[in-house]
Parts: structure tokens; C-alpha cells; sequence
């Protein structure tokens, strides 16, 4: 039998935790890291729109931030970007819950199955601002026609995201719900929902960004009715007096009301579900 040996580290060897500096401290952080590069991105604006010399095509970063400041204070930029968030919202709101049922009855019936696949076969591929023409003709122009083409862009991939979680629930968490009796819609809001709920909230995120781009973009073509439309329509109207730099404003507006939808609403909502939960890192 061979002696066991202790086996000492010389000092040499030791490790020592170095604290890292303030600029790696810093450097560590997301918002620093992301504030950089838009400081970037806004340095490289400035210096080719000075460079381009031509504010009618390619305002400064400078112009654009005082008509931005001035649209906001001043004009009616604030209003037209709450036009758009109450249509938004609303389309929203109804294609979400048309997803959920289809996505739901195709999780527990065979029919449902089969329904849904045909559906998206058909309709996903269909731009949602193709059908606008048809909308007016239907609608008229007002919000009913907004309505119908944002639903249109919220309800398939939300209802695809839905249903590709809820298929991918594993068995034995199924066969939990089945033996503690749950059936139909209160297994898959006990079972189904919290276990494909990653798969969900990216789909609730795919729509919002669907639904928002088709929202600016069908104001931009008809606005809504008596010309009070939202920001698509601001953008519009200053196109056409040749007011570039409230155009960039107005698009400024639609990223920003984006960026702060992504950083506040869907990243809480992701911190405390899937990340609390452990289903996400």
C-alpha cells in the first residue's frame, strides 16, 4: 500500500484575488456598454451629416434633437404618440387573446391541431399592410381598419410561439397535471402556461414589434380618419413640408417608445418570471 503525501502550495502559488478597476467595474455593466455605443452611433450622425452638408436629406443629430424638443413641448408630438399606443394597445390586446384560444384549442383537441397549422399556413406569410386596402374597403377609413391589420400581425406569431411551447412541455410535467385531475382549459393554464412561458413571452415580444411596425406604417400610407392620426402620420405630414428633421424626430420617437416597451415592461416581466424561476439565465 503506498503513503499518502501531503502535497503543500508554496506561497508562490497562491492565488490572490485582484479587485478589478473602476473602469473594468464599469466596462462590466449593460446599460455602460449600451450607452457607448449609441454614443457611437450618435458621434458617427453628427460627423457625416456636418460631412454630407445637406439638412434637407440628412439633418445633424443636434437639429433633430431640438425639433424632437420642440415637437414635444411645443407641437403635437406627445398626442400623436398616445394615438398610436391606445390603437396599438388595442389591437394588441385582441390579437393576444385570439392567439391564446387558437393556440390553447390546438394544445387539447386534435381539431384544433389541425386548424391552427392551416391557418398559419395560409395567413403568416401574409403581410399585415397588404391587407390594409382591403380593410378600408370593409371598414372605412378610421380605427376598425387599423384594428384588423394590427390584429392580423399580432395573432399568428404569437399563436405560433404559444403553441410551439406548449408542445414542448415535457411529459412529466403532463402527466402531473393529469393526475392531480386537472383537463381542458385549467390544465393548460396550471400546466402548460408557466411550463412554455419562455416560448410565450418571446412571442409576446415578436408581435408587439410586429403590431408596432404595421401600426407606423399603415398611418404613414391613410392615416386615420379626419387626418388625426398617430406618430406614422406626424411622420407623413412633416415629409411633405419638407421638415426632415421632425421626420427623423418622429421616427426617433417610435425607437425610443420601443427601447423603453423592451427595457421596462418585457424585461421585468422576463426578471420576475423565467429568470426568477430559473428557466432562463
Amino acid at each position: 500500500m503506498s503513503a499518502v503525501t501531503d502535497i503543500t502550495i508554496p506561497e508562490d502559488f497562491a492565488v490572490v484575488e485582484q479587485p478589478l478597476s473602476l473602469a473594468a467595474r464599469l466596462w462590466d455593466n449593460t446599460l455602460v456598454r449600451r450607452a457607448v455605443i449609441l454614443a457611437g452611433l450618435i458621434l458617427l450622425w453628427q460627423g457625416y451629416a456636418q460631412w454630407s452638408d445637406n439638412p434637407l436629406m440628412f439633418p445633424t443629430f443636434t437639429e433633430t434633437a431640438r425639433a424632437f424638443w420642440d415637437a414635444l413641448v411645443h407641437g403635437t408630438l406627445l398626442d400623436k404618440a398616445w394615438t398610436s399606443l391606445k390603437v396599438l394597445l388595442m389591437g394588441y390586446v385582441i390579437g393576444i387573446g385570439l392567439a391564446g384560444f387558437l393556440a390553447g384549442l390546438a394544445a387539447s383537441t386534435r381539431f384544433g391541431q389541425d386548424l391552427l397549422g392551416t391557418l398559419t399556413a395560409m395567413f403568416n406569410p401574409l403581410p399585415a399592410i397588404a391587407l390594409l386596402p382591403l380593410a378600408l374597403l370593409w371598414f372605412g377609413l378610421g380605427i376598425p381598419s387599423m384594428l384588423f391589420v394590427l390584429v392580423h400581425a399580432v395573432l399568428w406569431p404569437m399563436a405560433l410561439n404559444a403553441s410551439a411551447g406548449f408542445f414542448g412541455v415535457s411529459d412529466t410535467l403532463r402527466m402531473t397535471g393529469r393526475n392531480y385531475g386537472l383537463k381542458g382549459w385549467r390544465y393548460i393554464g396550471h400546466i402548460l402556461i408557466p411550463a412554455a412561458f419562455p416560448q410565450i413571452l418571446t412571442g409576446l415580444k415578436i408581435s408587439w414589434a410586429f403590431a408596432w411596425r404595421t401600426l407606423i406604417a399603415s398611418e404613414l400610407v391613410f392615416g386615420v380618419a379626419s387626418g388625426s392620426g398617430g406618430l406614422g402620420w406626424f411622420i407623413f405630414e412633416n415629409k411633405n413640408r419638407l421638415e426632415t428633421a421632425y421626420v427623423f424626430a418622429g421616427l426617433g420617437t417610435v425607437i425610443i417608445i420601443g427601447l423603453l416597451v423592451e427595457g421596462l415592461l418585457f424585461r421585468t416581466i422576463e426578471h420576475h418570471t423565467v429568470r426568477k424561476w430559473g428557466m432562463l439565465r
